[in-house]
């Protein structure tokens, strides 16, 4: 079965937009890659760039489940093995590309991943990817077991948190990009202790929701700075009062929680289909 087919071999032109959505990611950096616009150091920014589109699509094949159940849209669920995996790309692409940046000295790699505690953790999410990759096929699930693949596969949530910790811990400027991640990652784990309680049936559910995963996104933003810099917390507060030079991830993450409680409504009072009439209608 190709990646963009049904499993009675139709094309589905949901699963084909998605597929040619995840390359467009590789196809930019080859492109720049070939125009000579990464900069002076190529391998450093290919390989940022790619790491950057292994936890974005991390995250999105997360929100498969969440969004399918809020947006009542239950064929999304077909695309979570195919962005699943391509996170799983863009992950090894990442390691290919720093491999590169170390002159393809795999020992060399080897001892940088060993001494540097940012690479361990990434090279140990990459290892829970590949678990997963491996056993993402129907043959695998048949071997396992329903509910042994299962077991193995909620790994997927440790990983994320380890390939986000690996993201903040080599960004050495703005901190703004990797702490909006974490934070829509405290959305999604949110979301799925309310559900486990019997909540998110109704849409305006998700709206507490955003508020608490906006406020768990400051309390990450100011332990961060406060751990590592020694700012002071109240100042980090402060500036997520200030929208002078930049907007603070919380208020992205209360804002995207926001439209997920707006389209779930939306999907609820206009859905795209209807049942069909009974015969005494």
């Amino acid at each position: 079965m190709l990646p963009w087919t049904e499993r009675n071999g139709a094309v589905s032109p949901l699963k084909l937009t998605c597929f040619l959505l995840l390359c467009l990611p590789a196809v930019w950096i080859g492109w720049d890659a070939l125009m000579q616009n990464l900069g002076p150091r190529p391998y450093d920014e290919a390989l940022h760039r790619a790491g950057l589109w292994a936890v974005r699509f991390l995250l999105i094949s997360l929100a498969i489940t969440p969004l399918r159940r809020l947006l009542r849209w239950p064929k999304l669920i077909t695309l979570r093995r195919q962005i699943g995996l391509a996170a799983l790309f863009y992950a090894l692409l990442h390691l290919t590309l720093y491999a590169g940046d170390q002159g393809f000295l795999l020992s060399k790699v080897a001892t940088e991943i060993a001494s540097r505690i940012y690479l361990t953790i990434g090279f140990a999410a990459l290892c829970g990817l590949i678990a997963l990759g491996v056993t993402s096929t129907d043959s695998a699930i048949r071997r396992m077991g329903g509910r042994n693949w299962q077991r193995l596969h909620r790994i997927v949530y440790a990983i994320a948190v380890l390939a986000l910790v690996h993201y903040l811990l080599q960004s050495k400027r703005d901190m703004t990009a990797p702490i909006l991640h974490l934070g829509l990652l405290a959305w999604m784990f949110g979301y799925r202790i309310a559900y486990a309680f019997g909540a998110m049936q109704k849409p305006w559910h998700a709206l507490p929701l955003s508020a608490i995963a906006g406020l768990a996104t400051v309390v990450i933003e100011a332990g961060w700075y406060f751990g590592f810099t020694k700012i002071p917390v109240e100042q980090v507060l402060a500036a997520n009062l200030q929208f002078d030079f930049r907007i603070a991830p919380a208020w992205w993450v209360f804002a995207v929680g926001l439209a997920i409680a707006a389209l779930a409504w939306a999907r609820q009072a206009w859905p795209l289909s209807r049942p069909a009439p009974s015969a005494a209608e």
